[in-house]
């Protein structure tokens, strides 16, 4: 059993170790933590301030608006492809070890983790995954091979997200912030992720859809 998000230290490290099973993984994130290596370490984290995207009033740039207009979205269309671009070693702070890759493949087998693929004609240019539990989507990396195709993912995923639901980005960086992304405490984020996680899944994330 992992320990609680509130002993994290100030960077946010919960511990060290552990296993990346499943429901190891799952019940991580239903608590507020979730695994990213630290030099090939498995580590565990939860930040003090937690980086989300405010759902309710997202609204694209007019630049990006037309970004959209030049791109075709899918989901759950290329998964691995996606997991693989963001695991690209030549990306610049990469963290994503064979591990990683394995245990959200599986995650994805299994119906928890989904991906998000932008298409320029049949080339996959840009792309995001992340796990959804309720109303919950953590996003966990992102990648782009064309301008503004990663942005075009995310208004995508945003579109298809409950306006009430949680979209977790972990950390915020200036190209989150520029997309709305904004700064929340621990006991905040733990609070909506109680809410969020009780309510249903996207459809677009059904095995039916």
């Amino acid at each position: 059993m992992l320990p609680p998000a509130a002993s994290a230290d100030e960077q946010g490290l919960v511990g060290i170790g552990a296993d990346l099973e499943p429901g190891t993984v799952l019940a991580a994130y239903r608590s507020g933590i979730f695994p990213m290596p630290i030099d090939g370490t498995l580590a565990w984290w939860s930040p003090n301030p937690r980086a989300v995207l405010p759902l309710a009033g997202f609204v694209p740039s007019r630049s990006l608006k037309r970004s959209i207009a030049r791109f075709r979205v899918t989901f759950n269309d290329s998964f691995g492809r996606v997991v693989e671009a963001c695991a690209d070693p030549a990306r610049p702070g990469g963290w994503i070890t064979q591990d990683i890759k394995d245990a959200y493949i599986r995650l994805h087998a299994l119906g928890w983790a989904h991906s998000v693929e932008v298409w320029s004609e049949s080339e996959l240019v840009g792309g995001l995954y992340g796990v959804a539990i309720g109303g919950l989507f953590a996003g966990e990396s992102m990648f782009h091979r064309t301008t503004d195709a990663s942005k075009v993912a995310l208004a995508a995923l945003v579109e298809q997200l409950n306006p009430t639901g949680l979209l977790d980005v972990q950390w915020l960086t200036d190209h989150l912030a520029s997309l709305g992304a904004i700064e929340i405490a621990r006991d905040s984020y733990l609070q909506r992720l109680s809410e969020a996680i009780g309510q249903d899944p996207p459809a677009v994330f059904s095995p039916s859809s």
